[in-house]
């Protein structure tokens, strides 16, 4: 008897998901707690496990569905009844699974939390059914197979007469799955190794790249989007690779679906898109359009952002911070904390003064509560973080951050960055904060005017530095490192003069680095 397995509560205030990825197929063997499928929610993605194991008979969803919390993903026959249709336990220990339970065991019993993700895309790759394995995968042929395969002096070689005679002992369909069984067991060793978070692996199945021959670059060898792109690269001009291979087995790469936006890069096909370039080509009256279907992380985003410019009277105040002694210690220091695996820059720094700055000036630190006519003033400093990923921007907390030192806040720094732009990022990372910094300067561009990121009341955009010539307190002109700063805030809560002094106060510890680092 089959049963539903439903799409659990996500979060607080979450009704639905859309179904990014489906990491299962119908007559696949799951273990309970193995990642079905890929929901995007308001501001994250996160995988779905299966709280059954069993056999799946039917796919109640679609990639780019919109599910309901309690919504059916899979329909899963008991694993008892699974279990009777698999072959008589007569074999060695080694050989006495199924052979879809044989496929399922390395990506289950993986230590990384979904290697199973890469299953699909590298099974497609190996040419499933057009490449025979050398040897037959242990498990997939008894010991009357092996015998009779012996006898056949005519076929080419052993692997190819294990197949021909297990495609007689076994019923069709059955047959069709060896070859893939084959190949499915070793892509799911192959990924149970591979350390890479869910849009990673993701984009890797989009521009049909193999995880399993990645270097990875980042923390623990955990593989990056750059790591990625570099295969892309390095096949697009013959180098060979995990596509290479794909294309010479006679199976090309997964097609991209058509309503998700892939990050291809330009010159790359995308699964068939000029240019790899998003969307569904069509046109209209005019000409060639591309359509999107709108994902539900912009769509969140574009409320988000409707709500603050149609409720928040902002105005942005534009100033600029010498940096000079800054980016000296910045410098002298930054090979200490790369000994340490960190990245030493000056956004650490900024957080800390803005923290610092927000305990002394509590109204750029409050909420207004309308509803109860109260201002809400914080006795924290939890300092949301901008981050631009493929999803779109996201806004992870770093909590806290008043009773952080330097090297705290670059570790914290560093670590939600690359969950944001891995796909790792949960819903609660992103509730709580209290002040929000955008870094425009990583990407270029001095000044802009920051949406006030509501509930809060005030948002700090920092810009590129750059030199220029400063006329110093003795006449002097000197060439000083500038950094621009453009802090925008509710006007219905805090005062020009407020916002004045807060941002004097984020340049004075910018300037005097030595405060920075004592301040407590």
């Amino acid at each position: 008897m089959a049963s539903p397995v439903n799409l659990p509560e996500l979060g607080d205030g979450i009704e639905s998901g859309d179904v990014l990825d489906i990491f299962v197929s119908e007559g696949d063997v799951i273990e309970a707690g193995q990642d079905i499928v890929e929901m995007e929610t308001d501001k994250a993605t996160v995988p779905v496990p299966s709280d059954v194991a069993g056999k799946v008979v039917k796919i109640c969803v679609s990639e780019g569905d919109s599910v309901p919390i309690g919504g059916a993903l899979i329909e899963v026959e008991a694993a008892s009844g699974a279990a009777a249709e698999g072959p008589a336990p007569t074999e060695p220990p080694q050989a006495t699974m199924p052979k879809a339970d044989v496929d399922s065991v390395p990506a289950a019993q993986s230590e990384q939390p979904r290697p199973q993700t890469d299953s699909p895309a590298i099974s497609r790759q190996s040419g499933s059914g057009t490449a025979v394995p050398a040897t037959p995968p242990t498990g997939t042929t008894s010991p009357a197979d092996a015998s009779q395969a012996q006898s056949s002096q005519g076929q080419s070689s052993q692997a190819q007469s294990s197949q021909a005679q297990s495609s007689q002992a076994q019923p069709p369909a059955t047959a069709s799955e060896s070859a893939s069984s084959a190949s499915g067991s070793a892509s799911s060793a192959a990924a149970g190794s591979i350390a890479a978070g869910p849009a990673i692996r993701r984009f890797a199945r989009e521009v049909g790249v193999d995880l399993g021959s990645v270097s990875g670059s980042g923390d623990n060898g955990r593989i990056t989007r750059d790591d990625v792109l570099s295969v892309v690269r390095r096949n697009g001009s013959g180098g060979g690779g995990a596509a290479s291979s794909a294309s010479s087995g006679g199976a090309s790469a997964p097609a991209r679906p058509a309503n998700r936006t892939s990050p291809t890069p330009a010159g790359q096909s995308g699964g068939g898109d000029a240019e790899g370039l998003p969307g569904t080509p069509g046109s209209d009256d005019h000409g060639p359009i591309r359509v999107e279907r709108m994902s539900k992380i912009r769509k969140t985003i574009a409320r988000q952002m409707e709500a603050s410019w149609s409720s928040v009277p902002r105005v942005t105040n534009f100033d600029d911070a010498d940096v000079t002694d800054l980016e000296r210690l910045r410098q002298s220091s930054k090979e200490d904390y790369a000994a340490q695996g960190l990245k030493l820059t000056t956004m650490p720094f900024l957080i800390k003064a803005v923290a610092t700055s927000l305990r002394r000036h509590p109204a750029l630190n409050a909420v207004i509560d309308g509803e109860n006519d109260q201002l809400i003033y914080k006795d924290y400093a939890n300092i949301g973080i901008a981050v631009d990923t493929d999803g779109g921007l996201m806004v992870p907390v770093l909590r806290n951050v008043d009773a952080m030192g330097i090297p705290e806040i670059a570790r914290q720094l560093a670590g939600i960055a690359a969950k944001a732009r891995g796909g790792g990022i949960a819903i609660s990372d992103m509730r709580g904060g209290s002040f929000t910094i955008s870094n425009l300067g990583a990407i270029g561009g001095q000044y802009s005017t920051p949406i006030v990121n509501v509930p809060e009341v005030a948002i700090l955009l920092v810009g590129r530095s750059r030199k220029q010539a400063v006329v110093m307190p003795d006449d002097s002109i000197q060439p000083r490192l500038m950094m621009p700063l453009s802090l925008s805030y509710d006007h219905r809560l805090v005062d020009g003069a407020t916002a004045g002094r807060f941002l004097n106060e984020v340049i004075g510890l910018l300037q005097a680095p030595s405060r920075l680092l004592l301040a407590l």
